[in-house]
């Protein structure tokens, strides 16, 4: 039988923003916990759509048709291949929905691309 996950836990050992950790595995789909602080790398994901749920602080994803700016118990969609800029001056904690083989940078590799780190 599968244990639940305890999402404040698992953040709570994280202690570099940027730095997401799957906590369970749907199909082939990551769902990751990460902190969020300050700007982070433009990119966009050609083969897949991404999903942000806020947890709790304040996330702007910053995009051409504009910036959407969610709280808690919010999330967003971000269509596949849209060039998208997470940031969050004041820091987040974040929920992420994309496939197992996503890399958080998408195509823009950088300081900020993490390896995929179970939790």
């Amino acid at each position: 039988m599968p244990a639940p996950v305890d999402l404040a836990a698992v953040l709570a050992q994280i202690d570099q923003p940027w730095q997401p950790r799957t906590v369970a595995v749907l199909n082939d789909y990551d769902l990751r916990v990460v902190h969020t602080k300050g700007e982070f790398t433009r990119h966009s994901h050609p083969e897949t759509d991404e999903v942000f749920l806020v947890l709790s602080g304040s996330l702007t994803i910053r995009m051409d048709d504009g910036d959407v700016t969610l709280g808690p118990g919010q999330l967003c969609v971000v269509p596949r291949g849209t060039p998208h800029q997470p940031c969050s001056p004041d820091g987040a904690q974040v929920l992420l929905v994309e496939p197992s083989a996503t890399v958080n940078t998408g195509d823009t590799p950088s300081e900020l691309t993490a390896q995929r780190r179970l939790a």
